[in-house]
């Protein structure tokens, strides 16, 4: 029987084992983060090699539509445009990273494949180092917030609750693109089922509307994990206080969302790559 140090080559030695060769993935994978963000900026370099501006062209894009949505939707709901502009700003932009790691991280192992079938890395490098090439493109679109902000004058900004609240963001959606991308690796319908749920939700999230105007206790608010998302990066920003209760549902959605997945990935580990 061969063994590397993250996969088992043959059949499986009961549940403690798979476990133990989780964690050692899990483990090797924190050690090799150099080597995730290395990748990350290698996709993003490869992607947009020639091009003048490179990924900033997706933020002069993104910003042309911010102000236009602004502009618009502070008509339709009779808001201050300078009030209005920034919401907006910031709920599109942290939707773009929502989305974004959610429809890329679907293919985190099937994208890998090439390099699964010939080394010994660990899997979790691949979770990694799509929300590693997320974060950079995040990065970018910040210009976007930074300038919206000095134009509104918003001066009141929380920017460490902010970063704590985008720390908590990561760490759900973390576990959200682990299984996303073990279910996409074993059925390749799954992209496609969720980008057509993260174009659903876009709108049944308050990323061009407000949350107030419906009610606090809304269906379409209270069942919603990306309004609590939006909301612990957008009113730090905003210089607004945050629900507490976005705090609450963020921390046990992450704790029991990560407990979930690491379970569902120490039982298929094994087998991703035949998966694919």
């Amino acid at each position: 029987m061969v063994t590397t140090p993250t996969l088992l080559r043959t059949g499986g030695r009961g549940y403690g084992f798979e476990l133990e060769m989780g964690l050692t993935d899990l483990f090797g994978s924190l050690l090799r983060l150099p080597l995730a963000w290395a990748l990350a900026r290698h996709d993003i370099s490869a992607r947009y090699r020639g091009s003048i501006l490179g990924p900033f062209w997706i933020t002069l894009s993104m910003g042309t539509m911010v102000v236009g949505m602004g502009v618009l939707y502070s008509q339709l709901f009779h808001v201050e445009i300078r009030n209005f502009l920034p919401f907006v700003a910031i709920g599109v932009v942290t939707w773009s990273l929502i989305g974004g790691l959610l429809n890329e991280g679907s293919d985190t192992f099937i994208q890998a494949g090439a390099i699964l079938r010939q080394t010994a890395l660990p899997l979790l490098t691949f979770l990694w180092r799509v929300m590693a090439r997320s974060l950079i493109a995040f990065g970018h679109h910040l210009v976007i917030i930074v300038a919206v902000m000095v134009w509104a004058r918003i001066a009141q900004a929380n920017v460490f609750a902010a970063l704590g609240g985008l720390s908590l963001v990561l760490l759900n959606l973390g576990w959200i693109t682990l299984i996303a991308a073990i279910s996409s690796a074993r059925f390749r319908d799954v992209p496609q089922v969720i980008s057509s749920v993260m174009q659903f939700a876009m709108f049944m999230t308050p990323v061009f509307w407000r949350p107030d105007q419906l009610p606090r206790d809304s269906f379409v608010l209270s069942f919603n994990p990306f309004y609590y998302m939006l909301d612990v990066v957008r009113s730090p920003l905003m210089g607004s206080p945050t629900d507490p209760r976005s705090w609450l549902v963020l921390g046990a959605i992450a704790l029991g969302g990560w407990s979930a997945a690491f379970l569902i990935f120490v039982s298929t580990r094994r087998r991703i790559v035949h998966f694919l």
